[in-house]
This record gives structure tokens, C-alpha cells and sequence, in this order.
């Protein structure tokens, strides 16, 4: 049974179709190795998973054992056994997902939301990293990227906007929000790590400006994220929203990314949400030279 325990983790019910025991041998013989501090369990649900457990002398007195036990014809039929067992776990996970593939994104988007992958991707960042998150608004950017790099600056011109920023951000302790333009930021030259502007450039006077800041503050091989729209003929929202470009195209990020002094840069469209509503959007990226 250790050696079953050892190589993964089971429940009594896989136990007893692996040695062929009922199932109050089974539980009679794990209570005593849990007792003896050789075995752990865990919840999960509604069954229990067993495991082999190794502190102190266990550990050298179980390596003599599994030596021992090496190559004994009992203990390879328990393993082909197992791997039996195993497959028909791995059958049930497979059966789900052939039968599921259709309706998988709705489903997961029901069951966790539908930026929960956004939301996770933002561990690769670095844990030393300073970000500035440019134009920060209310401050739903900062607060996905807070958790995982070392400070974030937000900046914003608008007074309100930095309030509910600064309501939202109240339990943070490594986020600054200051308040300026982005076209002459508040904060000093070669600080920072990364820098994204977020539906923000559309908004701007000049956003080569903008752009050309962003590089000014970065560290030489900082990055630079973009997310903006895509040209669109939405004149209307120059009066409801205050935009003052109708989007950009790709290739004019390229060349104001390229003006402002970025390499390695890359556009992309990016797929609308079922949900959207707005025009199509486009990511950037570059690295200050």
C-alpha cells in the first residue's frame, strides 16, 4: 500500500481496486499507518486522498523498505493495477472535454469570469518591477497589477478620476497615484520598469508626446503596453466621451512607437469579447532603446 501512496495520491476506493481488498481492509490498514504517522490524507470534496508521509527515521527506514521490496511480482501487479485505475481517471477528464468542447468557454466564463486569465497572467511579471500605469482612472489596472511587481504609479490629470482611484486602491500599500499630465509626467527620468496607457492615447492632445514621455521615464530595455481602438467612425463619441482621435491604426503605432524612440515593436488586433459593444481594439508593445 506505501508504495501505491508513495507514487500518488489515492482515494480507499482506488486502493481497494488496486489491491484487491475490501474496503474496510483498506480503511482498517490506513488508520493504523495514519496513527504510526505514515500516512496523510486531504479533502477534496466529498472523497479523501491518501499519501505517503516521510519524516524523521521514516525516511531512511522506507528507503530499506522499498528496496526490499524492489521487483517483488506482487508489488509490479499492484503498479499495473494502478496505472489502470489511473486511466480511468484520466478517461473521466477526457470524456468531459470531448463532450464539452462546444460550450467550454461559456462554461468557464460562468463559473469564473471571464478575466480571470488576464487577471493571472500578470504573475510573469517581475516582483522588482516599477510600473506606471498611465492615464490610471479609476484604478482597475493598478489594482491587477499591484499584487505582483514592487510599486505602481498611477498618473492621471483628472482630479476625480484619482479619487475613485484612491477609493478603490485604499488597501494597497505599494501603489502612488499622482496627479499630472501625461504629456509632462510627474515622475523622474530612467525610473521605472514598464509603463502601459490603457484606453488612454485617443484622449490626448498629442499622443506622440505622450509616447515620448512614457520613454523618457522608462529604464534603457523598459516596456512599454499599449491597448487602444482600432479606427472606427463613431464620430459621436467626440462629444460623449471627449475623444479626440477616432483610433488608430496599426501602422500609425508603429511609426509614433518607432518616433518616440521603441524597439522590438509589435501590433496586434485584438479579438472583441462577445460582449463588446465598442469598436475593435489593438495592442502595442515596445522596448525603450
Amino acid at each position: 500500500m506505501l508504495l501505491l501512496l508513495e507514487r500518488h495520491e489515492l482515494t480507499v476506493s482506488e486502493l481497494c481496486a488496486v489491491l484487491q481488498l475490501p474496503q474496510s481492509t483498506v480503511s482498517r490498514q490506513l488508520k493504523t499507518l495514519a496513527d504510526a504517522s505514515w500516512v496523510t490524507s486531504r479533502r477534496d470534496g466529498t472523497s479523501r486522498y491518501y499519501s505517503l508521509l516521510l519524516e524523521g527515521a521514516h525516511v531512511q527506514l522506507w528507503a530499506l523498505t522499498r528496496e526490499q521490496l524492489a521487483g517483488k511480482s506482487a508489488a509490479e501487479q499492484d503498479v499495473r493495477r494502478l496505472e489502470r485505475v489511473l486511466t480511468a481517471r484520466r478517461a473521466a477528464s477526457e470524456h468531459f472535454f470531448a463532450t464539452a468542447s462546444g460550450k467550454w468557454d461559456k462554461l468557464r466564463d460562468e463559473l469564473f469570469g471571464n478575466d480571470f486569465a488576464f487577471r493571472a497572467v500578470a504573475g510573469l511579471l517581475d516582483d522588482e518591477w516599477t510600473i506606471a500605469d498611465l492615464g490610471c482612472g479609476t484604478g482597475a489596472m493598478s489594482a491587477i497589477l499591484a499584487p505582483h511587481v514592487k510599486q505602481v504609479i498611477g498618473v492621471d490629470a483628472s482630479e476625480e478620476m484619482l479619487d475613485a482611484a484612491k477609493a478603490r486602491l485604499a488597501a494597497a500599500t505599494n501603489i502612488e497615484l499622482r496627479k499630472g499630465s501625461l504629456e509632462a509626467l510627474p515622475i523622474f527620468p530612467g525610473s521605472v520598469d514598464a509603463a502601459t496607457f490603457m484606453l488612454v492615447l485617443h484622449h490626448l492632445p498629442s499622443p506622440a508626446d505622450a509616447l515620448a514621455e512614457a520613454a523618457r521615464i522608462l529604464k534603457p530595455g523598459g516596456r512599454l503596453l499599449i491597448v487602444d481602438m482600432a479606427p472606427h467612425e463613431k464620430e459621436e463619441y467626440r462629444q460623449q466621451m471627449g475623444h479626440v482621435w477616432l483610433g488608430f491604426s496599426e501602422d500609425q503605432m508603429k511609426k509614433m512607437l518607432a518616433a518616440a524612440g521603441f524597439t522590438h515593436v509589435r501590433v496586434h488586433a485584438l479579438p472583441p469579447a462577445h460582449s463588446a459593444k465598442g469598436p475593435a481594439l489593438l495592442m502595442a508593445t515596445g522596448r525603450k532603446r
